[in-house]
């Protein structure tokens, strides 16, 4: 048996999917998170599957280790070094306010207190020109000085670093023949782009995160090797790639979205078999429901990622290239409650595994939405992760009621008010991939995940007009199993402003060569074959004078030829897609990047065979389910594994599987799909 193996950690379940190469088993398994050490939660998963670990040939694992850290501030102790005179670039951050009229604004706090933010005499230009040469005795002053604070970590980030890194490196050398344990992150090895403030924050980050991140994935490695688990181990990356865990304790920041990106990543090869290219990942799970906006068969990548940003809250940057993703807090787990106003609220806080839910009977007082889809019929009590936990309907009710009493509302209608606010702060998440960025959701096919996805998702296809809902194969752990399609992805990409013209050309392959050779060069150091291997090059562009570019592909025939009125020609119509006009201004170009792809083999996604199964074979019953504008209806309920391919099932519907249920309301259809998925559309009458 030759196994490749992925472990999803979420906020509440860690998800298990292996994959059996011979057969084509797919082998799942769902477990509680567990907080206090999330290793434990990786291996417990393993051992309950019962597969042998020694069989196990590919390890893909993702993390909310990073996202924790950062959002509970939880991570290490950090200095940074930077030029003489830009200590508080991080205190200044940028001029423009997110919430203009708000006088009590207060702008984020810095993950770097003052005191151990240093400056340096040093300086080079932007075209990387030494102004100033590096002051090593106030580097070794500096460090003698973090060692006394019994500093953690040290970013080191100097102001045109992206242009000319000697600094950096002499700093790093001079660093480690002083404090050799320290952990160090250049900003240089992070992002070769410009903007101080961005390339300092993201430098701080990762200084962050680095030392748990460290202690996590070595453990993690020791663990799994103790186990037999001798294969090669890769991390999911906020790219939609994956890399391995050596490159990821050096640069961890690239792991802040590692699981929600799994999503996305699985959705677009739903995408590529269905035929359905434009469609809306929805990953709801215990904590949070994740979105992303997938055109024309690709998700989007930008390097504009902001930590906590909302509408009144500018949140951290973070320069690194990320799949564009909107996170709420909405998901099983979000507690519902009531402000000082009288006002109902959702989330975003969540009870997570530990208590969970009211209904997990963990110790969990506080009603959540899943004690909501509980008391509306939406769940089995008798049912949930297959049966292997019982819910107790008397403590979600003991819940919903500390709701349901200030308003003078019965617990079943209380519940459904939990429900409709869960689903709006679902919905606004969905209008900002889409109405917000040009793009009508009607025109889109939503790809529903997640354990609590095929109970929502259908309400919310409802909502926007949306032309269908696919609830693919294993949804439950849908995020784990898109990471066993994902290739290896470096991206590299530098900073140099320079005309987007014929007599460009040669500087533009030179940049371009220098990258490439970059990728190539990383991939030997991972031991990958350079035979595997593609990349796919980027200009990001704008019309000279503006501030805000456009990435636009490079085509490996684009550079041949002494012209490049292609690329120039793309811009436009891609410019005008984004901002909705075009000019007829000079271009030119900003930042070169280079995505380097290590093709890794991945299952074969493809038709089933329903083996002579009946669609009655998998009627369950009935059940009465509370729907928002029909009431109570009295509903069939089936059990997916049961239903063959081509099965119809007209709505009111349940379909229970040991990781998700999904519902199907009175006015809509359910056919499963060739491939097995559950395809959701509105019934015209």
């Amino acid at each position: 048996m030759a196994l490749r193996l992925a472990v999803d950690i979420g906020g509440t379940f860690t998800d298990f999917v292996g994959l059996d190469e011979a057969t084509g088993q797919i082998i799942l398994e769902k477990a509680l998170t567990t907080p206090r050490n999330f290793a434990d939660g990786v291996t417990h998963t393993i051992r309950r599957s019962g597969v042998d670990p020694s069989a196990i040939h590919q390890f893909v694992h993702g993390t909310t280790v990073v996202i924790n850290a950062l959002t509970e501030r939880r991570g290490a102790r950090v200095a940074l070094l930077t030029t003489s005179g830009f200590r508080d670039v991080l205190e200044i951050q940028r001029a423009n306010r997110t919430d203009m009229y708000n006088l009590f604004y207060e702008k984020p706090k810095p993950f770097v207190p003052r005191r151990h933010r240093y400056e340096i005499k040093e300086r080079v230009n932007h075209r990387g020109e030494v102004l100033v040469p590096l002051d090593e005795d106030e580097v070794v002053a500096a460090v003698e000085s973090c060692r006394r604070d019994k500093v953690e970590a040290i970013g080191v980030c100097y102001l045109h670093a992206y242009a000319n890194h000697a600094h950096e490196r002499r700093t790093r050398e001079l660093i480690e023949s002083l404090w050799p344990e320290i952990a160090v992150t250049l900003s240089h090895e992070i992002t070769q782009e410009w903007r101080e403030y961005e390339r300092s924050n993201t430098t701080v980050m990762n200084a962050y995160v680095q030392p748990a991140t460290i202690l996590y994935l070595s453990t993690l490695d020791r663990g799994l090797t103790s186990m037999g688990l001798t294969g090669p181990k890769y991390a999911m990356q906020s790219n939609g790639g994956m890399t391995t865990f050596a490159q990821a304790e050096r640069v961890p920041i690239h792991l802040v979205e590692s699981g929600p990106v799994g999503g996305v990543i699985g959705a677009q090869v739903i995408a590529e078999a269905t035929g359905e290219t434009s469609m809306i990942s929805f990953d709801m799970g215990g904590t949070t429901a994740k979105v992303s906006l997938i055109d024309r068969g690709q998700a989007k990548v930008n390097t504009e990622y902001h930590l906590e940003k909302t509408s009144t809250w500018a949140g951290y940057p973070l320069k690194i290239p990320v799949v564009d993703i909107v996170e709420v807090g909405a998901g099983g787990g979000s507690i519902a409650w009531i402000d000082p106003g009288g006002a109902l609220h959702v989330g975003p806080r969540s009870a997570g595994a530990d208590p969970g839910p009211a209904c997990y009977d963990l110790g969990g007082g506080e009603p959540t939405v899943t004690d909501a889809n509980l008391l509306t019929g939406r769940l089995s009590a008798d049912y949930f992760l297959g049966g292997q936990m019982n819910l107790n309907r008397a403590a979600a009710e003991a819940a919903v009621h500390r709701i349901a009493k200030p308003f003078g509302l019965s617990v079943t209608a209380a519940a459904l008010g939990i429900l409709r606010l869960a689903n709006a702060n679902m919905q606004a998440a969905l209008e900002r991939v889409s109405i917000e960025r040009g793009h009508d959701p009607r025109d889109f096919t939503l790809v529903a995940t997640g354990g609590a996805g095929g109970l929502h998702g259908p309400t919310l296809a409802r909502e926007l007009k949306m032309s269908k809902v696919i609830v693919p194969r294993a949804p439950g752990q849908f995020s784990a199993w898109g990471m066993l399609m994902t290739n290896l992805r470096h991206d590299f990409i530098r900073t140099r402003v320079t005309p987007c013209d014929e007599g460009a050309l040669p500087e533009i392959r030179d940049v371009f060569g220098e990258l490439e050779g970059v990728a190539n060069a990383q991939f030997e150091a991972e031991g990958f074959p350079l035979q595997r291997t593609s990349i796919s090059r980027y200009l990001d562009l704008r019309y000279r004078g503006q501030e805000h570019t456009v990435r636009t592909p490079v085509g490996p025939d684009e550079l041949r030829a002494d012209r490049i009125d292609g690329v120039i020609v793309q811009f436009h119509e891609l410019h005008e897609l984004a901002y909705s006009f075009r000019q007829d201004d000079p271009v030119e170009i900003v930042n070169f990047h280079v995505v380097g792809w290590g093709q890794v083999d991945k299952p074969e996604f493809r038709p089933l065979s329903d083996d002579g199964r009946e669609e009655t074979d998998a009627r369950k019953g009935d059940r009465e389910v509370v729907f928002e504008e029909f009431g109570s209806v009295m509903s069939r309920v089936y059990e997916r594994s049961g239903l063959p391919t081509g099965a119809r099932i007209d709505g009111p519907a349940v379909v229970e599987e040991p990781a998700c249920t999904t519902i199907v309301y009175p006015d809509q259809r359910l056919d499963v799909d060739p491939y097995g998925n559950l395809v959701i559309a509105e019934v015209r009458r």
